[in-house]
């Protein structure tokens, strides 16, 4: 399994970014794909799931009306769009796919920094 993020950055607030990670290794059909992200001296923390097909997605409350979390079963793809980005989402945003019900995989992270 190996899950890539790509898309992270500097961006002023109130801009916009796109991640992407691209997932191989398994049939990436069949697992439901959330976003998380680590902050600075904190934890790990959900942002964003998708559905194995794609049809449903929750957001964290501190997500909700700004990002968007997609995904392509065609290219192996799941992508977060985050809108009106804020100081408070600077973090390490990671791609996740939940194994079983006591394990999963990780990605490295891609940083995204949100500065004037």
């Amino acid at each position: 399994v190996q899950l890539v993020e790509s898309g992270g950055g500097l961006v002023q607030p109130g801009g916009s970014l796109r991640l992407s990670c691209a997932a191989s290794g398994f049939t990436f059909s069949n697992y439901a794909m959330s976003w998380y992200r680590q902050a600075p001296g904190k934890g790990r923390e959900l942002v964003a799931s998708i559905s194995n097909t794609g049809s449903s997605a929750n957001y964290a409350d501190s997500a909700k009306g700004r990002f968007t979390i997609s995904r392509d079963n065609d290219k192996n793809t799941v992508t977060l769009q985050m809108d009106s980005l804020n100081p408070e989402d600077t973090a390490v945003y990671l791609c996740y796919v939940r194994w079983s019900s006591s394990t999963g995989y990780w990605g490295q992270g891609t940083q995204v920094t949100v500065s004037s």
